[in-house]
């Protein structure tokens, strides 16, 4: 298949993504939500909301600290703080009467910072315990394939597949985060653990095919041919089931709410490099993998 006999040209644009995504990260940095950092979100409605910059600019940063305004459907908006007592919350909404006097508080919520740190700490926890109970598993399912790749380089591969599919949508929000001021919270996460998911489940249905034709006693085909023979098979179900998930992702982040807009960007962005991870990148370095092996 081209994939393979192109193999290095594939694996060199996914290493080109994931060192642009780092670069990304390293420059521009993630900004973390109140659900890692701790403070406060007051979500306050308008009756004509006015636009951010202008809430931005009238509630003093002298007496809130660091402030962060967020629109979030066609009326309301969401406020960031840090932790604020009762009546600090009561002297915000004040502020925001200035342009609007019929302003009401529907919402508040605070969360401290042990709690923030706590979060964090669960999250990044999450994220390699998945990791490791992938690579656990695809060794265990491939334990009796051997021959030419070890069932333990699968995983590898895997794991490997996994890391590049996390770092680009990480990468994108950093760019988000620094243009449209887009906070890494739970729902970021939840959206990379997702991508996890599909992602290994696209990789493992090729993987699946290839110890399917080498489990075939009579098949005495180079290692090459029969991973090209396998993607080949399995090429247009990924394709076809990638579509149909980025089309609902697409959708929620066109006709959602705003509150999941971000996560669905996140979902969209890893979907796509996911698949593209499972049919250009695992498959290939499968290959490569085979090949080193042959040398030495």
């Amino acid at each position: 298949m081209f994939i393979i006999r192109n193999k290095k040209i594939f694996v060199g644009l996914s290493v080109l993504f994931v060192v642009v995504a780092l670069i990304c990260v390293a420059t521009f940095k993630l900004r973390f939500g109140i659900d890692f950092t701790g403070g406060s979100a007051t979500t306050i409605r308008f009756t004509d909301r006015p636009d951010t910059a202008v809430l931005q600019k009238i509630i003093p940063i002298a007496e809130f600290g660091d402030i962060r305004v967020q629109p979030e459907g066609t009326t309301d908006v969401v406020i960031k703080t840090r932790a604020l007592t009762d009546v600090e919350r009561a002297r915000l909404v004040d502020f925001t009467r200035t342009t609007d006097a019929s302003v009401q508080q529907i919402g508040f919520t605070s969360i401290g910072p042990s709690v923030g740190a706590e979060l964090k700490h669960k999250a990044i926890t999450a994220i390699i315990l998945v990791l490791i109970i992938i690579i656990c598993f695809v060794a265990y399912a491939f334990r009796k394939v051997s021959e030419p790749v070890s069932s333990w380089k699968y995983g590898f591969v895997v794991i490997i597949a996994l890391i590049h599919d996390i770092i680009i949508p990480t990468g994108v929000f950093a760019l988000l985060g620094h243009f449209l001021g887009a906070e890494v919270d739970t729902l970021f996460i939840v959206a990379l653990l997702t991508t996890l998911g599909l992602s290994i489940a696209d990789t493992i249905v090729v993987f699946d095919r290839i110890r399917e034709h080498l489990k075939t006693a009579a098949n005495k085909k180079p290692f090459s041919e029969i991973v090209g023979e396998s993607l080949s098979e399995t090429f247009g179900r990924s394709i076809n089931t990638s579509f149909v998930v980025l089309v609902m992702v697409v959708s929620l982040a066109v006709f959602g709410p705003a509150s999941t807009y971000l996560f669905a960007i996140t979902l969209a962005v890893g979907m796509f490099f996911g698949t593209y991870s499972s049919i250009f990148l695992a498959s290939p370095l499968l290959v490569i993998v085979e090949q080193l092996q042959k040398k030495k």
